[in-house]
């Protein structure tokens, strides 16, 4: 079984990320796919606004009808820093005969090499990275036993940090966040 994993911090989902859940899951065939909230993402340290609650609920809210997509709130449970290798140990216990995918954007290779032992994740997961079609792959570092994987993808220009200014200036999220949780992020005044 191939199992694909989309990490992200989901504060909110927006349809951003789940087109890009949507073409990895197409274009490499995958069975499963689990869209994964960190607690607290290591380069991004200051960027959760939203309660893991809240934000797990956003996501359930925007897939719970999508039988393709599945929550695992691995992350948020563990809490503190979630840091790649850690999760890909877990489900790699989960799943230890299947093959499995950590989906990244196109702008993370240039990074790699500074995830926490990025050589022994390379050899747990292979990794597929989304960009748009007909862009060149930005440069890799050299990390022994990496395994990439190109998604052509429908990238959309969407970030959460837009989205939570549009909240507060009043604006609408139509369009770019499910309905089911712009009605959670309603209900609950969030990012106000």
């Amino acid at each position: 079984m191939k199992i694909g994993f989309l990490g992200g911090s989901f504060d909110p989902v927006h349809f951003g990320h789940l087109i890009a859940a949507q073409d990895a899951y197409e274009q490499h065939q995958l069975d499963r796919l689990f869209l994964v909230p960190a607690a607290q993402a290591p380069l991004k340290p200051d960027d959760v606004q939203c309660s893991t609650e809240d934000r797990l609920a956003m996501l359930h809210a925007a897939v719970e009808w999508d039988d393709r997509f599945e929550v695992s709130d691995y992350e948020l449970r563990k809490g503190g820093v979630s840091y790649t290798i850690d999760s890909v140990r877990h489900f790699r216990e989960l799943f230890p005969d299947d093959q499995l995918y950590w989906i990244i954007g196109g702008d993370q290779l240039p990074k790699l090499h500074l995830w926490k032992e990025i050589e022994e994740l390379a050899k747990l997961v292979e990794f597929i990275f989304l960009e748009r079609p007909g862009h060149p792959v930005k440069a890799t570092p050299a990390i022994p036993g990496l395994r990439l994987h190109r998604c052509d993808g429908h990238l959309v220009e969407i970030s959460s940090t837009e989205l939570r200014e549009r909240i507060r200036l009043g604006l609408s999220l139509d369009y770019f966040v499910p309905h089911k949780a712009i009605v959670h992020i309603a209900e609950k005044r969030l990012y106000r």
